[in-house]
């Protein structure tokens, strides 16, 4: 775990799903691969081919970009593949029930971190893909709103979808809140916490879901 910046008041917490909220190299992988094989299927070429390609293109953009990550999501879209469509393949090619299970650990955590801050989580995956995620992980109950790749149809990182994370936030609390009473939690900082940190935001990033489990000592020790 790496605290970047940690605000002095803290109102809202606002999480990446997959790889942060579970652990799961297998499933991590899968949702990739998957969407890259249909890729290779609609091109009418191997799934190694479109591997390297999509490897190749990674490669070219990080050294264009000083060394940052792109989404898959946003990727694709230089291959002609839109967001519509990327969104579509997600929600019938991953399943995250074949690969996760009740995490008691992270409920406890999130129950205990939703009684003083607004949990609102932010995924590149749709919104379908991401409840059946946190319906799997059993801990729905403990957050107020999902933001996916179908609410504003843009993957992170975006200044709007951070924007509306913070609108949601604004009105499950009734009052207007500031990016400095945020903490984006993610565990890619290209992705997940270089924006919110320019917005003024905290950012926490995790190795494993294990961090999240401490997040609440981390936040209190600040």
């Amino acid at each position: 775990m790496h605290k970047y910046f940690i605000p002095q008041k803290i109102s809202v917490l606002i999480f990446d799903i997959d790889s942060t909220l579970y652990t799961n190299t297998e499933y991590a992988h899968e949702q990739i691969d998957c969407q890259i094989r249909q890729f290779a299927a609609l091109r009418g070429i191997s799934a190694e081919q479109a591997r390297t390609m999509v490897s190749d293109f990674r490669k070219k953009w990080a050294d264009e970009h000083e060394g940052k990550k792109i989404s898959l999501g946003n990727l694709l879209t230089n291959f002609g593949i839109s967001i519509e469509q990327s969104i579509e393949w997600r929600k019938t090619l991953i399943e995250p029930a074949k690969y996760l299970g009740e995490d008691k650990e992270l409920q406890k955590s999130l129950a205990d971190l939703s009684k003083d801050y607004c949990l609102i989580c932010v995924t590149n995956n749709p919104l379908l893909p991401a409840h059946k995620t946190l319906d799997a992980l059993g801990v729905s109950e403990y957050i107020t709103d999902v933001i996916g790749l179908d609410t504003t149809y843009k993957s992170k990182p975006d200044k709007e979808i951070f924007n509306l994370a913070l609108e949601k936030a604004s009105s499950a609390l009734k009052r207007k809140l500031t990016p400095e009473e945020c903490v984006s939690i993610g565990d890619r900082y290209d992705i997940d916490l270089a924006l919110p940190l320019e917005m003024g935001m905290g950012a926490v990033l995790v190795d494993t879901v294990k961090d999240v489990y401490r997040l609440r000592e981390v936040l209190k020790n600040n």
